[in-house]
């Protein structure tokens, strides 16, 4: 019988820490959206290469994370729509989250760069207290 473990073993994912944010690095999206699929998790991917500020940002996750039309649209609405309703609407099997393409530049610099996968850091936490798998990957341009 193949338990959540054993099928983790089997996909790119072996050796990646159930609760992380970091660089795709050697992942391609393709495996990471094959592994959701083999583990039963959520799969939630938002290309930002044409995000130019920080409202670009949210917009583009918000709308290709599906989030609610009444979304705030800032870091702390974020949180509450990768957390709370989540959270409310029953047992999750986990998620693997990619952001591609994070901007680099003058408009959306460093800071705001750290803000935003700060935000994903805390969401991981929000899970791992839930032992619910949340593994975010970013990249940048």
């Amino acid at each position: 019988m193949d338990t959540p473990l054993r099928k983790e073993q089997d996909t790119p994912l072996r050796g990646v820490r159930p609760n992380i944010v970091q660089s795709i690095r050697a992942f391609r999206v393709p495996e990471l959206q094959e592994a959701a699929l083999a583990l039963g998790q959520h799969f939630l991917y938002a290309n930002l290469s044409q995000a130019q500020s920080k409202q670009d940002v949210l917009d583009m996750i918000a709308q290709q994370f599906t989030f609610p039309t009444h979304f705030g649209k800032n870091f702390d609405a974020l949180y509450d729509c990768m957390t709370d309703p989540l959270h409310k609407s029953g047992p999750q099997p986990g998620f693997i989250v990619v952001l591609e393409q994070v901007p680099a530049h003058a408009k959306f610099d460093k800071e705001a760069r750290e803000q935003l996968l700060d935000v994903f850091r805390e969401t991981a936490d929000y899970w791992g207290d839930r032992k619910i798998p949340f593994r975010c990957f970013y990249s940048f341009p």
